[in-house]
């Protein structure tokens, strides 16, 4: 991969189709400060804008971690609450995924915890090495979630295990986070997770990208709306899919036995 942008939090590197937001702070397991929390979503939407890209990942650099969560060592004065609420409401960084139309993988190992964690949570994909570990432990720290983490988990392994998860602060491996549905993939080894990720991401960039978009779009749907609601989107996207010239290069491929070339057009 060659880099591209780099600073001292987080540097984008890019893989043919392939972006890699990489957060770079290796001796403090990649924790979140104000740095990450302004460049992460700039990244995203910088990436999100550019045709170049099919697919975005997310990985932490150093083999202690993906993201060891919101950095305590970060300094700041008393605040009352009100204070605090407006200070997170002016950093609802993470909530930057919502806005971004193309998949992003969350590549996972080591710890994955906290803000790291929520971080993942509202990836498209989460794809683990085997040695990772996830927990949200806020409640152990007379705090809870602050970055999505209550909402997020709740609509991916269901009110019941988000609850013991919340409430116990209980540490998951890779093995029981897929059990319960929290990632989808897990590597055949820690030094194989990056790799695999980027297969994984050529796969998907060959596709239509205008139908990746769609297919996300109508998936998020889901998490916000009834069932009506949601058919009737899914049923608008895919009629303004049908005359698109992806679709009719992918019947033409078909035709010529060949791999189609997809345009998003």
């Amino acid at each position: 991969m060659d880099a591209k942008t780099n600073n001292a939090a987080v540097r984008v590197e890019r893989n043919g189709r392939t972006a890699w937001i990489v957060l770079n702070r290796p001796e403090q397991i990649n924790a979140i400060n104000d740095e990450i929390r302004e460049a992460v979503p700039r990244a995203l939407l910088e990436l999100d804008a550019d045709p170049a890209v099919s697919v975005i990942v997310i990985r932490g650099e150093g083999p202690r971690g993906f993201c060891a969560g919101a950095d305590i060592k970060e300094k700041r004065g008393p605040e009352s609450s009100l204070q605090v609420r407006r200070r997170m409401e002016h950093s609802r960084w993470i909530e930057t995924l919502d806005r971004v139309a193309k998949p992003v993988i969350a590549a996972l190992h080591g710890f994955c915890m906290g803000g790291g964690m929520e971080l993942a949570l509202a990836c498209d994909i989460r794809y683990a090495a085997p040695d990772t570990v996830m927990a949200l432990p806020e409640t152990g720290l007379g705090l809870i979630p602050g970055g999505g983490g209550t909402q997020r988990l709740s609509r991916l392994v269901g009110h019941g295990m988000a609850m013991d998860m919340l409430l116990t602060g209980e540490r998951l491996d890779s093995r029981r986070a897929q059990e319960i549905g929290l990632v989808s993939r897990i590597a055949a080894a820690p030094a194989s997770l990056f790799e695999e990720v980027q297969a994984l991401a050529d796969r998907i960039a060959v596709r239509s990208p205008m139908a990746t978009a769609y297919a996300k779009q109508a998936a998020r749907t889901a998490l916000e709306l009834d069932l009506r609601r949601g058919l009737d989107r899914e049923l608008d996207l895919f009629a303004l899919l049908a005359p698109s010239q992806d679709v009719k290069e992918a019947a033409l491929a078909f035709k010529e036995k060949r791999v189609p070339v997809f345009t998003g057009e």
